[in-house]
């Protein structure tokens, strides 16, 4: 059974313990919570190696980092290596958005390695498959569309995006909304290019309880994606996301009943004055389902720097209630991410994580900040390393300058705490 289906019988599982000991939460609540879809924890059966995270109501908010080839770069051993400093730097999920080299075996690979819940976009593997198979992604049928899907749940997936609120009631609003950027979701794009070519409803809404046998069958998580959301600020909360938000909010409900772990994804480009209101609009619609937001981007004139219009947006959604944030890197909208841009995406998100944590009075984030400031105020400069995010970056940029003191260059010998301790003669606080 999934784990819905066991909270719903009152089990508490193996992954409802690891989560609540984690979390430093009751067992009984995160049964609970899970019980009613609120927490979602993705663990496929067949993942061997997975240490379970929750996501949801009451829990910390968690960070996931996409990996993945493109079609022009990427092989197999930058995609570990990705893995590796996603997992060193603290990303509680991974990704994998391969669209290059053998994607299968890069899949695999990746889920063998990774004791992170692993995600993925089947529509990628299943868009270039009908490319090579037919000449073109509407040539593609449902039989194999549903293929692809049963087949990356059995290597043990953990939770797939999948575009279900793509519809043709959804593609007419986009049409007479008139948008700046259109659609910026790639699998949303290869949907929308399917269902107008073959004018049908897209097969992922119509064929909605195949996918959830599927799901069921192995406790695959569904990502319930947001192939509508908007690309721009200009494009924000307008008539075409939000129709596709209440037909995934109308999702939720039949994936609970069918026994299968939902969340639902939002946006996308937003304003910090409807980042709130987004997050309201998704746990009102959906249910409380746990939420995932790509972001949001605050501006759009950050290229090169997206990682920080995204962390500024990212720790407002979950301060305002968003349970799940999906990095971005400095190489949002210019190219494949390295290694590199992946550790920065990474620190980003975790800093805009743990601020929220904080607003949401998660007790081991604000205990982190106090030891932290202690140790700055005790000019401990080892202690300052070993309680960041970095603590190699820290070390290297405290040391490049040389100080005859216990102070840092900045300030030297006029350090304001030196001084204050000096003359009040308060001594060093025990951490």
């Amino acid at each position: 059974m999934t784990q819905l289906e066991l909270a719903k019988q009152g089990v508490i599982s193996s992954q409802i313990k690891q989560v609540a000991q984690q979390e430093d939460v009751s067992q009984d609540v995160v049964q609970q919570y899970t019980a009613e879809g609120k927490i979602v924890i993705p663990s496929n059966v067949n993942h061997a190696n997975l240490v379970p995270c929750g996501i949801g109501n009451g829990l910390t908010v968690k960070v996931n980092a996409n990996i993945g080839t493109s079609s022009d770069y990427g092989n197999l051993d930058s995609e570990l290596e990705k893995l590796r400093i996603s997992t060193h730097f603290g990303a509680d999920t991974v990704m994998d958005l391969s669209t290059g080299g053998d994607i299968s075996a890069i899949r695999q690979a990746i889920i063998t390695a990774s004791t992170l819940p692993v995600g993925t976009v089947p529509i990628y593997q299943t868009g270039i498959e009908a490319i090579e198979r037919h000449g073109a992604i509407v040539n593609l049928t449902i039989d194999e569309l549903f293929a692809v899907i049963e087949q990356q749940a059995k290597e043990g997936v953990d939770f797939m995006t999948v575009h279900c609120g793509v519809t043709q009631a959804a593609i007419a609003r986009l049409k007479h909304q008139r948008r700046l950027t259109d659609v910026v979701s790639r699998g949303g794009a290869f949907l929308i290019g399917w269902m107008l070519h073959n004018e049908r409803e897209n097969p992922l809404y119509e064929y909605f309880d195949r996918l959830l046998d599927i799901a069921r069958k192995f406790d695959v998580t569904l990502s319930l994606g947001d192939g509508m959301r908007p690309g721009s600020i200009a494009d924000a909360t307008d008539r075409a996301q939000v129709e596709e938000l209440i037909t995934l909010g109308e999702l939720v409900e039949r994936a609970r009943e069918a026994g299968v772990q939902t969340m639902v994804e939002g946006p996308g480009h937003l304003p910090l004055d409807q980042i709130a209101t987004n997050v309201q609009l998704e746990k009102s619609l959906c249910h409380g389902a746990p939420f995932y937001v790509l972001g949001p981007l605050v501006t759009d004139i950050a290229a090169g720097y997206d990682h920080i219009t995204a962390a500024i947006g990212g720790a407002i959604a979950a301060a305002s209630g968003a349970d799940f944030l999906c990095y971005v890197t400095p190489a949002e909208h210019l190219s494949l991410p390295d290694v590199e841009d992946v550790k920065i995406g990474v620190i980003a998100s975790r800093i805009a994580a743990h601020a929220a944590d904080i607003v949401r009075g998660k007790k081991r984030a604000n205990e982190w900040d106090r030891k932290m400031s202690m140790a700055r105020k005790n000019l401990d400069w080892e202690s300052q390393a070993e309680l960041s995010l970095d603590p190699e970056r820290v070390r290297l940029v405290h040391n490049k300058y040389t100080t005859t003191g216990p102070t840092c260059s900045m300030c030297g010998k006029y350090c304001a705490m030196a001084l204050v301790e000096k003359y009040l003669g308060i001594s060093a606080i025990k951490c």
